[in-house]
């Protein structure tokens, strides 16, 4: 009987962050003031914190022309959410914007993330306008 034992390596192991990078685009409905529409986004953003995402920056775009009619509206106010969660969490917040009356449209994407490996990668390399010269033949 062979018994085969293995070794902790730290080679083979990386820290994994559970928290991923998002970004929430948030249209609002135009009709309330800018005040109603800045207590609005406070409102998301506290309903996200206590789902436990981080939000890091919140840009108000303000309002802008819709591309078709939404709801019979012309015109959204566009708000940014930059915010760092897990999946999981990003589909709980979904779930409450979709049943927030005042949020015409929303969209979640995850932003990618460079690994360490390809900005080494990118760091030896020579700028593009620049040429080494190995070898001059004469």
């Amino acid at each position: 009987m062979f018994v085969i034992v293995r070794r902790f390596d730290p080679r083979f192991f990386r820290e994994v962050s559970a928290l991923r990078p998002y970004e929430i685009l948030v249209i609002v409905d135009p009709k309330p003031t800018d005040e109603e529409v800045a207590t609005l986004l406070t409102q998301v953003g506290d309903q996200a914190k206590s789902l436990g995402i981080e939000v890091d920056k919140v840009d108000n775009w303000g309002k802008r022309r819709l591309a078709y009619d939404i709801r019979k509206q012309r015109e959204g106010t566009y708000a940014v959410f930059e915010a760092k969660a897990e999946p999981s969490m990003v589909k709980e917040l979904e779930r409450q914007l979709r049943l927030n009356e005042n949020v015409l449209r929303f969209l979640s994407t995850r932003v990618p993330t460079r690994s360490k490996k390809a900005r080494s990668r990118k760091a030896q390399e020579p700028p593009a306008g620049e040429t080494k010269v190995l070898e001059e033949v004469v």
